[in-house]
């Protein structure tokens, strides 16, 4: 399943705009999706799994693509990006045991830090 995901994603990067832009905007909505649960808190509650699920999903395809033996990025970037990867999923199995509002902060966050360092980043 999820090697199914990261090749829809990879799919898909390639048909839609760059894999760079792709990964920004998904952060970006993920950021933005969890920062509206955390504004309505008790209206969307509901969602928060889902919306959890999904950015997790979105995390374990970023960790795939930068743990692959044959990943263009320097190997500090890798590593990096895959420890913050391990972060964002240890912090959502957290957030999903005890949810509140506050805790999505953190996740909201980094989505966004990383979005916009990924716009900022110069295209090829």
């Amino acid at each position: 399943m999820q090697q199914q995901a990261v090749q829809a994603y990879q799919q898909t990067a390639k048909q839609t705009a760059s894999g760079v832009d792709l990964e920004a905007n998904l952060l970006s909505k993920a950021a933005r999706d969890l920062k509206e649960i955390q504004g309505n808190w008790e209206e969307g509650k509901a969602d928060i799994d889902r919306l959890l699920v999904y950015n997790r999903k979105l995390w374990s395809v970023f960790l795939a693509s930068v743990t692959r033996q044959d990943s263009p990025l320097p190997r500090e970037i890798r590593e990096n990006v895959a420890n913050l990867g391990i972060f964002v999923l240890s912090e959502t199995l957290r957030i999903q045991t005890a949810p509140a509002p506050e805790k999505l902060e953190v996740l909201i966050n980094i989505n966004r830090q990383i979005a916009l360092g990924l716009l900022a980043t110069p295209k090829e």
